[in-house]
């Protein structure tokens, strides 16, 4: 569980901090297996957890960090002064033997009550693939090859179905000799359901297969996918919507058939069921077909703003079809391998709120699939904070409790995925002064992992089906935060990596409630206003004195904890999420980038924001590690190699003046190879890896992430200087501010 602060001493009171013009704010990446420090929780077995006592006043619980005495101890977050029961004064007498004491970082098993049957729940990890059949042979062959690879990461004892929809859904039984798939037709009303139920067709039992016994078979079915035809799409999809011929993809209808027919088994055969679900275009036949005409045409007619008009969803139907999902106990991933417009602003809910996620490829060749990783499931966190402060507003993907305050609940949670939060005073007094004990926050994560059941093996020998065992766990960290004595201090413990995650989180939830050009001028301002007040702090520049103004620093000179927030800011500015509509950004790109970068952990934001470029004088030998994105920096480097972390994508670039003699591509044996590879297992997505030689490939794909030559003054209008003259555009704007 990481805390990342955007000050990592927070303001004394609301007048400094809202001075600075720093956002105080902190990202939280609940499951992450170790601290932002890199340390491990202390992990407390079921025989060693016990309940942990918990502060009569703000039900914080106890930790190292509370000052105990005999009989009572004393709340880290609210001061107040707590009593011992009997069973915790004779625990903590010996506290060499209270491993929760050793730590303000534990992670315990917790106990849960047995409803009916006291024998604990046994199932098994459930996987479906939903393939999209209205589509090409190209898409289908990146499918199969992509989920022939997932099935030889499955391990035993996984469950695993393949199902497919164009105008009916396919359901593929692979536990006999052959394949056997059965069909249910889609009807093409816009409030149609399945005729029939999919456990009428083909009992659950015999379309989930064990994957240790059936994998062959499932390859073998995966090898008979093939398109529908255009001419069956049609015949069966008939009149669309205003009499216009729709195609054939009742995506919508296939998965409210398929979330239903396996929510039947939630609690028996599994805990959470995790469909794919493999789009090549919109859904375009019966319930929850999209209406893809509102991109380009109307906006012509209508005078709309393309930018606010494409972020909101046509319909709810895919917000709704998410609640059925988590009733079921099914997380759906959505991967969108189409260049068409999909209207992804309204089926990202499907994913999100089901705790998965939303992936969107221009065409197969850009695919790459995420990589299998660990999962929390049926997660409940709740952080807590000192009584003077205040969460204002928190930021990711997660449904709030409705009934406790800050109480949010997750479907699904991997090792990655961040939340946000922003803080505020209770009142214009700040921190109590006479308070001994520092101000503090606490973060609760509850949760549930798969374990695989030890009972299956006697011996080395298996006695039974592979099962797995479900662990309640519970994620406790408290951390304690100094307070800086003046504005100065603020500013010298910024981390600019968490201030960037903070303003990404506001200004995408600007742009989808004003549009992009409001939350543009949003980041602009804020910049601006920063500037303006750190001058005034340094006494550098002083408001309505315009003689005071030739001395004005943009740079943050005075602190370099602020010096890369300029740089971050520009960057944002010209990535897609924030670029106008005129500039050629597709509107389903834009919603992709949202979902992507709300879920980041701020490292992993900053490299997709503004990449890292490296430069090497051989495949075996790192250069410099880092350099500003210009091509300026490339020549006066003298360097033969570059390498490029943008996140998703990965480029190796050879510059035209590179020796011949170095190896073309990078070998396998080589540093420059191992980083990549590194990077690759890291990462929650597997990046795309690109090698350029200069003069023989074109360099367009590195070229475009050189944006300090890209120009943006705010207008998104360029005139050739790049960031230099966003700087001289920045300062110009703090003057006429402080004026």
């Amino acid at each position: 569980m990481a805390i990342r602060l955007t000050v990592s001493k927070c303001p004394a009171d609301p007048k400094v901090q809202e001075g600075s013009g720093i956002p105080w704010g902190a990202a939280v990446t609940p499951f992450a297996a170790h601290d932002e420090k890199g340390i491990a929780p202390v992990v407390l077995p079921l025989e060693k957890s016990h309940a942990l006592p918990r502060c009569d006043t703000c039900w914080a619980y106890f930790s190292s960090l509370c000052e105990t005495e005999q009989y009572s101890w004393r709340c880290a977050l609210c001061d107040s002064v707590n009593s011992f029961s009997e069973a915790d004064i004779v625990r903590y007498s010996s506290p060499q033997n209270c491993p929760e004491l050793s730590s303000s970082f534990i992670d315990l098993e917790i106990k849960e009550e047995k409803h009916g049957s006291e024998n604990e729940f046994q199932g098994q990890p459930v996987f479906v693939a939903a393939v999209d059949l209205s589509a090409s042979e190209e898409f289908l062959e990146l499918i199969k090859s992509a989920l022939l690879a997932a099935l030889e990461a499955l391990e035993p004892g996984v469950l695993f179905g393949l199902a497919t929809f164009s105008h009916k859904i396919g359901l593929y039984d692979v536990q006999g000799p052959v394949p056997v798939v059965k069909s249910v037709f889609i009807p093409p009303e816009l409030d149609g359901h399945v005729p029939v139920e999919l456990e009428d067709a083909m009992p659950l039992r015999s379309f989930l297969a064990p994957i240790e016994k059936n994998k062959e078979n499932i390859a073998a079915a995966l090898e008979t996918l093939k398109p529908t035809s255009s001419w069956e799409r049609t015949t069966a999809a008939g009149q669309g919507i205003e009499g216009v011929t729709m195609g054939g993809r009742g995506f919508g209808v296939a998965m409210d058939a398929i979330l239903n027919y396996l929510g039947a088994e939630q609690g028996v055969t599994f805990a959470l069921a995790r469909v794919f679900a493999f789009l090549s275009g919109p859904p375009d036949y019966g319930a929850g077909q999209l209406d893809t005409r509102r991109y380009g045409e109307q906006y012509a007619s209508k005078g709309e703003d393309a930018d606010k008009a494409l972020l909101p969803e046509q319909t709810s139907f895919y917000k709704d079809l998410a609640g059925v999902a988590v009733q079921a106990g099914v997380c759906v991933d959505i991967f969108a391998v189409t260049d068409e417009y999909t209207d992804l602003a309204s089926l990202k809910f499907l994913s999100i709120d089901s705790g998965g996620s939303l992936f969107l490829y221009a065409n197969t060749d850009d695919s790459t699939l995420p990589q299998d990783l660990p999962y929390a499931f049926g997660c409940v966190y709740k952080l807590r904070t000192s009584p003077d402060l205040k969460i204002s507003q928190s930021y990711g993907h997660f449904f709030p409790d409705p009934q406790y305050e800050n109480v949010q609940h997750i479907i699904c949670c991997d090792a990655f995925a961040t939340y946000a939060y922003d803080f505020e005073f209770v009142n214009s007094s700040g921190f109590d002064r006479a308070r001994d004990g520092l101000p503090a926050l606490q973060m609760a994560f509850q949760y549930t992992v798969m374990t695989p059941s030890e009972s299956q093996r006697q011996g080395g020998i298996q006695i039974g089906r592979n099962c797995f065992t479900l662990q309640r766990r519970l994620r406790i960290r408290t951390v304690q935060i100094e307070v800086s004595r003046n504005m100065g201090e603020l500013y010298e413990s910024t981390n600019s990596e968490v201030v960037l995650s903070i303003l990404t989180h506001k200004i995408i939830q600007a742009s989808l409630e004003e549009g992009i050009k409001e939350a543009r001028a949003l980041l602009h301002d804020w910049l601006i206003i920063l500037v303006a007040q750190y001058n005034e702090f340094c006494k550098l520049a002083r408001f309505g004195q315009s003689s005071t103004m030739n001395k004005l620093d943009v740079t943050f000179s005075h602190y370099p904890k602020l010096q890369a927030l300029p740089r971050l800011v520009f960057a944002l500015m010209r990535n897609p999420l924030l670029r106008p509509h005129e500039e050629g950004v597709h509107p389903d790109y834009r919603i992709y980038l949202q979902c992507l970068f709300s879920a980041l952990e701020p490292g992993s934001l900053l490299r997709a924001i503004y990449p890292v470029l490296s430069s090497y004088s051989s495949p075996d030998k790192q250069a410099f590690p880092r350099h500003s994105l210009s091509r300026t920096a490339l020549i006066t480097s003298k360097c033969p190699i570059f390498f490029l972390d943008a996140f998703t994508v990965l480029i190796v670039y050879y510059t035209s003046t590179a020796d011949p003699a170095l190896p073309f591509p990078p070998p396998q044996n080589c540093m420059l190879r191992s980083t990549i590879n590194k990077l690759k297992l890291e990462r929650s997505i597997t990046p795309k890896l690109i090698i350029i030689r200069e003069g023989h490939d074109s360099k367009e794909p590195f070229d475009n992430y050189l944006i300090e030559e890209q120009d943006i003054d705010g207008s998104g209008l360029g005139n050739g200087m790049g960031f230099v003259s966003f700087l001289e555009h920045v300062s110009r704007n703090v003057k006429d501010y402080m004026r």
